[in-house]
């Protein structure tokens, strides 16, 4: 009988701790992210001997933004986090891919991969995700990216920031996604028209 006790023993400090030990944060309900307003056309074909090339570099981004979750200037010197918000991959990403498929759409240029533009001459989108996240004093989804642009047999880089606020009825985890789904677009659609212009 004893021996059976012994046993049993650790079984039974096991059972009490799972109760008290997490393997990792509960998931939030849904993830956020990203859609572009400008999709490219299915089934048609783009090729970069009839249209201009360009690869889309996933943009950098401070440490408040190298996170899965959403932030919120709370005041000028503090960041906190929209409750159970949290995207689906990295938000520079995500940003990187509805660029892509924003210049597709609307600029009709063809995005490559840094490793096709090896033997294809193309222009060059890259910079920094400054803001990407909400401005809870003025309650608005605010997205800046300060853009460098190299241009196809061109030396010369070319900076422009561009930003979009968005105004938010409540910070929380559905109005945080859909603000700034919106204010991504515009920022996207405003780099389409400047990177295509000429």
């Amino acid at each position: 009988m004893r021996h059976s006790l012994l046993r049993l023993a650790p079984l039974a400090a096991s059972v009490a701790l799972s109760g008290c030990i997490s393997f990792g944060a509960k998931p939030p309900e849904s993830l956020l992210t990203l859609n572009a307003t400008a999709q490219p056309q299915p089934g048609r074909t783009q090729s970069s001997a009839t249209a201009r090339s360009i690869v889309v570099q996933t943009p950098a981004v401070p440490t408040a933004l190298a996170t899965a979750r959403v932030p919120v200037q709370a005041t000028a010197g503090t960041i906190a986090y929209v409750k159970d918000a949290q995207w689906s991959e990295p938000p520079n990403r995500l940003f990187a891919r509805l660029l892509s498929d924003t210049l597709t759409a609307q600029a009709d240029m063809v995005v490559l991969s840094p490793a096709q533009s090896v033997s294809d001459p193309s222009g060059n989108l890259a910079g920094e995700l400054r803001t990407f996240g909400i401005d809870a004093t003025a309650q608005q989804a605010v997205v800046v990216y300060d853009a460098a642009l190299t241009r196809v047999n061109a030396t010369a880089v070319e900076k422009r920031r561009f930003e979009a606020r968005v105004p938010i009825a409540a910070i929380e985890a559905v109005s945080a996604g859909t603000a700034l789904n919106q204010a991504a677009n515009q920022v996207a659609a405003e780099v389409a028209t400047w990177v295509g212009g000429r």
